[in-house]
């Protein structure tokens, strides 16, 4: 069409709207289809906002809706006022301060140093922020809401020498690109393999993931993780490259990298709630699934142990420590939620009991990790702090002596926080210490029954409280020394010693 018609129409039609806008001001006290309540010139009937003037109209997502008006994170927060207007986020969190809300802020992540005891808005002793991803970074879409973060982990490619954070979900998994902590890049996801659940656990070997959970049915999962190598177009939707379903739920796995065994606890059959209590049925009753993965994608049983029940958490090692009389031996630590027990395991048809450990004020025995001498084994209760008050207590065990374990001294933490996970490190034991975010303790001193705090950073600033809220896990064994630290409600955290 010639383009000067198209001008002599629009301005026919401009001259014709401006007329019907005048004689719509004369009758607007006769009809109140007319009524303009925000004054903005746009009549109530034809305003995309009408109760909040926006002489503009500016509808950014063409949705009909205003931007004044609009909401469309449903987070309680208008558009205009919200510092991520398309990504749910209530609470406003700006970590870097940039105006820009976090879960908005994928790719301006600024650093923070630890000053005068924060980074951010994070409390801190010796940690730097160095990157940071929310569960809305975490996921392929905005339903992050109705997600949570539990388990993490950690990859390094032998080849790329990139390193990979593993962070488990109720609905997935995420493989994260540490590369560029400033940058974190989320590579892909792997969806649970059957329903989402609030408990899901990662362990690594042989360039291997697996992954665990108590999601009806899971089973377990194997990732190759070289795949995250060839990714051209970030983010996507994995499938697993095996899904082993010779048993059905667990609550966590635990993998000896020396043996090249996996061994999932806390199974129960397929048909029962997920309730603990004695004789809770699954695969030898709760206890340790013997999983041979010595080729990587090609698991299969070769037996168990039932004669502890229920196991909550563990560590398997090939023992090389001061009892000579278990040198060589692979040995399996359970925290069985209300004793610990060692046993060995290295011949799978025959495991052995060696010695049962109890404590005073158990309340819920939940994990605990071999001093790298292997002499004196780290427990934390998960429920003490709620059932009998107090701070954070680690509980210290001389294992010098495997058949005869000895109760050597427990540690008080600075908050009533409750803990977690726990690993160590060198002379370094690194705590997820839920609100309390992620504690190190130095243990050089252990054998004089003195070790102390030196560091932390906290991931849940509200407050210190025994709740189930804050840092679940954390990740210590990068040789970079970067440290990852899941957190339940706020995502993946990569921390690092300030200088």
């Amino acid at each position: 069409m010639d383009p000067r018609i198209i001008n002599i129409f629009l301005t026919f039609t401009s001259i014709l709207l401006l007329s019907i806008n005048i004689q719509s001001c004369q009758n607007e006290s006769i009809d109140q289809n007319y009524a303009d309540n925000d004054s903005d010139g746009y009549y109530d009937l034809i305003d995309n906002c009408p109760f909040v003037a926006n002489p503009g109209q500016i509808d950014t997502n063409s949705d009909g809706i205003g931007d004044m008006c609009s909401d469309q994170d449903d987070d309680g927060l208008i558009d205009a006022e919200d510092n991520c207007p398309s990504s749910f986020n209530p609470d406003q969190s700006d970590s870097d301060g940039d105006g820009i809300g976090d879960t908005c802020d994928l790719v301006d992540f600024t650093s923070l140093p630890c000053n005068n005891g924060f980074a951010g808005i994070y409390p801190c002793n010796g940690y730097d922020l160095i990157g940071y991803m929310s569960i809305e970074d975490l996921s392929l879409d905005s339903s992050g809401n109705n997600v949570r973060v539990n388990d993490s982990w950690g990859w390094k490619d032998p080849i790329t020498e990139k390193e990979y954070a593993i962070v488990g979900l109720s609905s997935h998994t995420s493989f994260v690109d540490m590369s560029d902590p400033d940058n974190l890049k989320l590579v892909g996801i792997l969806p649970t393999a059957t329903v989402n659940s609030l408990w899901r656990d990662i362990k690594v070997y042989q360039n291997h993931a697996y992954i665990v959970s108590e999601a009806y049915e899971h089973g377990m999962q194997v990732f190759d993780l070289t795949r995250l190598r060839d990714v051209e177009s970030m983010p996507v939707e994995f499938i697993a490259d095996v899904n082993f379903k010779d048993f059905g739920r667990a609550h966590n796995i635990v993998i000896n990298e020396e043996s090249g065994y996996a061994y999932p606890v806390g199974n129960q059959d397929s048909g029962r709630n997920f309730v603990r209590c004695e004789n809770e049925g699954g695969l030898f009753d709760g206890g340790p699934i013997f999983v041979n993965i010595q080729i990587p994608n090609a698991p299969f049983i070769e037996g168990g142990y039932e004669g502890s029940g229920y196991t909550h958490d563990a560590q398997v090692v090939t023992y090389n420590g001061p009892d000579n009389d278990y040198i060589g031996k692979e040995i399996f630590v359970g925290s069985n939620e209300n004793s610990i027990d060692i046993v060995d395991i290295t011949n799978k048809s025959k495991p052995q009991l060696i010695s049962n450990i109890d404590y005073n004020n158990v309340s819920y025995t939940h994990q605990g990790w071999f001093t790298e001498d292997f002499k004196y084994f780290i427990v934390g209760d998960e429920l003490d702090e709620l059932s009998f008050g107090g701070n954070t207590r680690t509980l210290i065990f001389d294992l010098t002596d495997l058949d005869n374990p000895i109760f050597s001294f427990e540690y008080f933490g600075p908050t009533p926080a409750i803990d977690h996970n726990g690993y160590t490190v060198g002379n370094s034991y690194y705590l997820a210490n839920y609100r309390a975010g992620m504690r190190e303790i130095d243990i050089s001193q252990i054998e004089s029954k003195q070790i102390n705090e030196v560091r932390f950073f906290d991931t849940y600033p509200e407050n210190d409280n025994p709740n189930f809220t804050g840092a679940w896990s954390v990740y210590p064994y990068f040789e970079s020394r970067n440290i990852v630290i899941s957190d339940i409600w706020n995502g993946l955290f990569v921390v690092k010693k300030g200088n």
